[in-house]
């Protein structure tokens, strides 16, 4: 599917406040075309979900950056460390990032399907089995990979880990502890950089599509999470 034929979501810095100006003002639909039909950059595959700027100010290439995040209702700092992969072996690398979190975990699905730009519904299951949650993962691949409103957390609050693989098809894991990530990553020949810019920190665009949203819907079922 073409992604100019996928419903396209714009947004820039998600959380904050959009730029005077877009890069894709003032671009031909021929420039737009052959832009959004780019998904290769250098040794970086980019799955179907997300596309740059026009203007390429932020590069999608593959690494790890370690980062903070400050929780706004304990005003703690959680170590997080964030993963760009290519799209030949970024799936095998989420999954491969779920055994730290142990043999019962909590899944959060998040969708941007059917509200404003820059905002998510998370659906929450709690006490599922590792393995039944991987086989049915892997069921919905395509959906996981491709789809720009779909997104996935894998935590266990018992630890407590996280392992989020958002829109953008991004890896974010959150822990005190984040050593069992740190050799998956390296197993994984995924390198650490304290340079590495990821597309969530640049104007983006987002594509879906009805047949993803269904898809979505069938996995909400299968996983057994329940909307409130």
């Amino acid at each position: 599917m073409g992604f100019l034929k996928r419903v396209i979501k714009t947004t820039f810095r998600d959380g904050h406040p959009a730029k005077a100006h877009s890069s894709f003002e003032e671009v031909s639909e021929a420039q737009l075309e052959q832009h959004l039909s780019v998904a290769r950059y250098g040794s970086f595959l980019l799955t179907d979900a997300v596309r740059p700027s026009f203007n390429l100010d932020v590069v999608p290439s593959a690494g790890c950056r370690r980062d903070v995040y400050r929780d706004p209702e304990t005003s703690i700092d959680v170590p997080v460390l964030m993963v760009a992969q290519t799209r030949e072996k970024l799936f095998d690398l989420f999954i491969s990032l779920l055994d730290p979190l142990g043999d019962e975990v909590d899944v959060v699905l998040e969708t941007s399907h059917e509200t404003e730009t820059g905002k998510h519904l998370d659906l929450y299951r709690e006490h599922i089995d590792l393995p039944i949650l991987k086989s049915t993962l892997y069921d919905h691949e395509e959906l996981l990979l491709n789809d720009g409103c779909t997104g996935i957390a894998v935590l266990n609050p018992r630890i407590p880990m996280e392992v989020q693989f958002d829109e953008h098809k991004l890896l974010i894991m959150y822990g005190h502890d984040l050593e069992p990530f740190e050799e998956v990553l390296q197993e994984h020949g995924v390198g650490v950089s304290d340079t590495i810019r990821f597309i969530t920190e640049g104007e983006h665009v987002h594509a879906s599509s009805e047949e993803y949203a269904r898809e979505f819907e069938e996995l909400r079922y299968m996983l057994g999470v329940e909307q409130d």
